[in-house]
């Protein structure tokens, strides 16, 4: 049984395909908490594994703290009556206001909470052995995943990483950027312990490398039912599910990724491009200011390469 199947593994419900909660931003750099609320519905309705929040395409990094409490609240009231999975994200660069969002996060009972390591400047290992430590104790019995983005200060190395978690308990997974064959090797020679949450659109890769245990996953932004079908053929017919991902991959490259590589968008304008492609949901290209978005206009073009070149992905109407 691979990591993606495993359901008596530390990181329990804790695998497969999470879809990512996008803010909906109005006009007066406001969140629309309504809009918020449909979204979550949407997610719920798509039967997804799991929902996250303020991940980076939830723009963690640009939210007051009464928003964020605002944010979590109705993620948890909806999915604790839906009986959904979910994991909220209390990332912060600062260290103080990130243990103070764990401990917040905690109350409200999620399946893990997410936190990166302090960024302003980069840790040592045994500041970030510390600074886990005590997000650990701030948790409580809730679970940690660490998100360590290829864009952080500090990206480790596998071998840096398990030296770290192997201190702290707590911590049930890792969410990060994979690499090559080497990679790969790599993670399966001191990572095996723990949970590792791959890029979406890797994740067939990651499953057959038998490294993954899910995605927190920019193909759900993309689709979230769609997403969900394309990790369950993982499980039935894995030859299949990398035929698509290869596919996932041409349609990011040529289409999306551009966008950051010529254009200097972020990586959130380009989930809630996906989002808009994908139609689901009343989310918008929209970021707050001062980061720049990402025109709605693009969106109808690339539905239809999307829709031909990724049927499986695309191919239920869900909105």
């Amino acid at each position: 049984m691979n990591k993606l199947e495993r359901r008596d593994a530390p990181w329990g419900k804790i695998r497969g395909n999470w879809a990512t909660l996008l803010l909906p931003i109005e006009g007066d750099d406001s969140i629309d908490f309504m809009r918020l609320g449909t979204e979550i519905d949407v997610l719920i309705a798509a039967e997804v594994d799991g929902i996250y929040s303020n991940g980076t395409a939830g723009e963690f990094h640009n939210q007051t703290e009464a928003e964020f409490d605002a944010i979590q609240q109705l993620l948890a009231q909806s999915c604790r009556a839906a009986g959904m999975p979910f994991v909220i994200g209390a990332c912060q660069p600062d260290p103080r206001l990130a243990l103070d969002r764990v401990q917040r996060a905690a109350a409200l009972a999620p399946d893990g909470i997410q936190v990166i390591l302090p960024d302003w400047w980069p840790p040592s290992n045994a500041e970030a052995v510390d600074f886990l430590a005590m997000a650990a104790e701030a948790a409580g019995a809730i679970p940690l995943i660490v998100y360590n983005p290829p864009h952080a200060k500090r990206v480790l190395r596998p071998a840096e990483l398990a030296a770290i978690l192997g201190q702290v308990p707590q911590v049930v997974g890792v969410k990060l950027g994979d690499g090559d064959a080497d990679w790969y090797a790599e993670a399966r020679q001191h990572l095996g312990n723990w949970a590792l949450y791959v890029p979406g659109h890797h994740l067939a890769t990651g499953v057959r490398e038998g490294v993954a245990a899910g995605a927190f996953s920019n193909v759900a932004c993309l689709s979230p039912s769609g997403a969900q079908r394309w990790t369950e053929l993982m499980i039935t017919d894995s030859e299949a599910a990398r035929d698509i991902e290869r596919r996932l991959c041409s349609f990011m490259d040529d289409h999306i990724v551009p966008f950051r590589r010529d254009h200097g968008y972020s990586n959130a304008a380009l989930d809630k491009l996906l989002a808009a492609v994908g139609n689901w949901a009343p989310v918008g290209t929209r970021l707050r200011r001062p980061y720049r978005w990402i025109d709605e206009g693009w969106a109808e073009q690339l539905r239809q390469v999307a829709r031909s070149q990724l049927p499986e992905i695309m191919g239920v109407q869900e909105r």
